[in-house]
């Protein structure tokens, strides 16, 4: 399937026509005010909730569980690199994700849609790019801005295999993931999430199983790369760091 196309919605879309609230997240008051006027355009009626910070999209999510669509800024301050995207995808699986960015990198918007967005806007993007992406969405599809090439068959395999291994950790997990990329030890982590050591070593063990991974030096690569959202391959990344040997969650 061609992204740009949407494909074929579901038989569980939501018709645009009952599409009612949809939550914009971005720092910039400037460009959300023009999404804001772009979506109001595009979706006369809808209930639209802005979030500033990672804070308030918390908040609204909170408030909107049912909310239609969300559209996130990649590079919003307190956000790092995939992480929010990674983050809502494991804990409202149901409410779909379009990342909104200056970086067009096409290897970029493909593995957003690997960690589970539906779609990638370009901020450059007009009002009529964004409707078609919005519409697809909502029908159902995926979306990315066309003339963006397939992936490659190595992409395709072993990238978004590991893309949809790390899509299936517990939000709790997660959490425990993107602490290792600074390093911190069992004990650190613990404190920082307020339970035992025990707990933290066994996230840890899971981790591991569920990445198909040896070392947490390997986890912590990962962890890095997740958060730099950077287009080189996440396997190369791994592979670099130490492999082989036993599982090691201490």
């Amino acid at each position: 399937m061609n992204p740009g196309t949407g494909g074929s919605p579901p038989e569980d879309a939501t018709p645009l026509s009952l599409v009612s609230t949809l939550i914009i997240a971005d720092d910039h008051p400037l460009f959300r005010s023009a999404l804001r006027t772009a979506v109001a355009q595009l979706l006369p009626g809808v209930q639209i909730v802005e979030a500033d910070s990672p804070e308030a999209l918390h908040r609204a999510v909170q408030d909107h569980p049912r909310a239609d669509l969300i559209l996130l800024d990649l590079r919003m301050p307190g956000v790092q690199g995939f992480s929010a995207l990674i983050g809502l995808r494991g804990q409202y699986p149901a409410i779909p994700v379009v990342l909104v960015s200056a970086v067009e990198e096409p290897a970029v918007m493909r593995r957003a849609l690997d960690f589970g967005a539906c779609g990638f806007i370009p901020k450059s993007a007009g009002i009529e790019i964004i409707g078609e992406a919005l519409h697809a969405v909502l029908e159902g599809g995926v979306w990315l801005p066309p003339g963006v090439p397939e992936s490659t068959a190595e992409e395709d395999g072993e990238e978004r295999e590991l893309a949809q291994r790390v899509s299936s950790l517990t939000p709790q997990q997660f959490r425990v993931l993107m602490m290792l990329a600074d390093g911190r030890l069992n004990k650190q982590i613990a404190g920082d999430l307020n339970v035992s050591e025990a707990t933290i070593k066994a996230h840890v063990t899971a981790i591991l199983r569920k990445l198909g991974l040896y070392r947490r030096t390997q986890a912590a690569v990962l962890a890095q790369r997740l958060l730099k959202a950077e287009a080189a391959p996440l396997a190369h990344a791994v592979s670099a760091a130490a492999a082989g040997g036993e599982d090691e969650a201490e």
